[in-house]
């Protein structure tokens, strides 16, 4: 026998089938190509249940962007507490490369998003906070991973910013995946994303024809 909904439940129903009729739009179409219109369609529901639930169509792709991070932070937070923090920045740098066909769309429409919240500044507080939201548990991570190895973080730089670097890297590396397939695969992300984080957490070694001695960041 069905279960008969609340009326916030029917609500809350609603309010997840429009996100994701939005995300299938927009990952198909792009953000600026894809309607409210065509949104309410696809979902089944009138433009007036969109508007009643959604205040724009970049309301609508926040929706998206703060569900699909949300998803992510499931796999990710887990990972790091189980498999170590090493293990989990590789699987995090290897699955976007690897999950080609079903994230390339996402990735394009998160860039096209992307710019347009450079040109509309009231967006970029709410860009931000979702963002960071992502790299929160990352940045955990980091200095999980200077712990195993009995190192501090220098001290011009905190966990939050290494993510930062760390995740643009990752990010660009994506971007790049789209046009040259052949030049970005898992191997090579894993490996540039490993790179990143031994210069920062690694043995310090000095630079050829640097004379300074080295730093020792070893936690004692």
């Amino acid at each position: 026998m069905a279960v008969r909904l609340s009326r916030v439940e029917r609500r809350e129903q609603t309010r997840q089938e429009l996100v994701s009729a939005a995300e299938a739009c927009f990952v198909s179409r792009g953000f600026h190509a894809s309607s409210v219109d065509e949104v309410a369609e696809r979902a089944g529901y009138t433009k007036g249940a969109v508007y009643s639930n959604f205040a724009s169509k970049e309301d609508l792709f926040f929706a998206v962007y703060e569900r699909r991070v949300e998803q992510v932070l499931t796999e990710v937070a887990p990972g790091l507490r189980q498999a170590g923090a090493e293990r989990a920045f590789d699987q995090v740098a290897t699955g976007m490369i690897e999950r080609r066909e079903r994230d390339d769309g996402w990735l394009a429409v998160f860039f096209e998003f992307w710019a347009h919240v450079l040109r509309h500044p009231e967006l970029r507080e709410r860009f931000a906070a979702i963002h960071a939201r992502f790299l929160e548990p990352l940045a955990e991570g980091v200095r999980q991973l200077a712990e195993d190895r009995g190192l501090a973080l220098p001290g011009d730089l905190t966990a939050s910013q290494v993510v930062l670097a760390w995740n643009a890297m990752e990010i660009g590396l994506g971007l790049e995946r789209l046009t040259q397939p052949r030049a970005v695969d898992g191997e090579v992300a894993r490996r540039m994303g490993s790179l990143l984080l031994d210069a920062v957490l690694g043995a310090d070694q000095p630079p050829a024809g640097n004379n300074h001695p080295k730093q020792d960041r070893r936690i004692r």
